[in-house]
């Protein structure tokens, strides 16, 4: 069974296993326990009149808060089957799926409590990036596999021509210099371009901002802001040599973003084909996966390079 003390004494493996290092994970173990305790007090103000007192039945394979933050780290982290993640921590394929979709929501809190989770709501993002003091901020969008609904509506919606396969999508917001994840939309079908779904977001931006954005936004011009887009070559004709120098100065800008991306794609579970079925765990594990990034950020102080 994996252990927290037994990963612990070796940082490189902790890393690959959970995302972070050691020092990282009980920092974030602080706001998880506090979490944690939320949830089940929580859950015994909601619970129905006890015959006995809380604690009898059979005890829990993951007892501690370290047990519990491993568990969910390394399962958003390498993104195995349940009955895999369940052997690995000596439960069964069920247990596992209950563990799962219990902690997920109190991971979320945890970030939440450190003000580590992205902006969901696009009027107040002008707000979130005044506050970075930042000049340019980056708009890209977030493409992820999934497996084929069973459903044919549902089929059409998440199929992508432009990747020949289901997808769920999401745009995000970042600057330049911090690097995080300072927007992401909900959770939208395959077949949505990240036009119609920065549209529907009604985002904000404060007041003379540059915001670098790539062709799939053409079009895309919200207001008090100015656009950094690469230009398009027109068809049967070539680019002029200024416009080959403007492209690869935007696209060295650009590049930040599709770190960024990189950044929140280190959790698999947004990376590799998503099996969850569970309604709206596709958008809770990306704006968790945003969360890690951002954490992993701050402690590393990316925002200083």
């Amino acid at each position: 069974m994996i252990t927290y003390d037994a990963l612990a004494v070796h940082p490189p493996t902790f890393l690959c296993f959970t995302g972070l290092y050691p020092e990282e994970f009980m920092a974030l173990l602080l706001d998880f326990d506090l979490a944690w305790h939320t949830y089940e007090l929580d859950q015994l103000i909601a619970s129905c009149p006890r015959s006995r007192r809380p604690g009898g039945g059979r005890k829990p394979k993951l007892v501690t808060s370290e047990a519990k933050l491993l568990f969910i780290l390394l399962y958003i982290k390498l993104y195995p089957l349940q009955a895999v993640l369940g052997f690995l921590f000596g439960l069964s394929q069920p247990q596992a799926n209950d563990w799962i979709h219990t902690l997920t929501p109190i991971l979320r809190d945890a970030l939440n409590r450190g003000r580590l989770l992205p902006e969901r709501d696009g009027s107040r993002l002008a707000a979130v990036l005044a506050a970075t003091e930042e000049v340019l901020a980056l708009l890209d969008g977030v493409e992820r596999p999934k497996q084929r609904p069973t459903d044919p509506e549902q089929q059409r919606a998440d199929y992508s021509g432009k990747k020949k396969g289901h997808r769920r999508k999401n745009i995000l917001v970042t600057t330049y210099h911090q690097r995080r994840v300072n927007y992401l939309s909900d959770t939208m079908e395959g077949r949505r371009h990240d036009k119609p779904i920065a549209d529907q977001s009604a985002l904000t931006f404060p007041e003379d901002m540059t915001l670098a954005q790539d062709t799939g936004l053409q079009g895309y011009c919200p207001s008090n802001v100015r656009i950094c887009q690469p230009k398009k070559k027109p068809r049967g004709q070539k680019l002029s040599s200024e416009d080959k120098a403007r492209n690869t100065l935007i696209a060295r800008l650009r590049i930040r973003v599709e770190h960024v991306i990189a950044g929140v794609k280190r959790s698999r579970i947004v990376k590799d084909l998503f099996r969850n079925t569970k309604a709206g765990y596709d958008d809770l594990v990306m704006e968790v996966a945003c969360g890690l990034h951002n954490f992993r950020a701050e402690c590393r102080h990316w925002g200083s390079l």
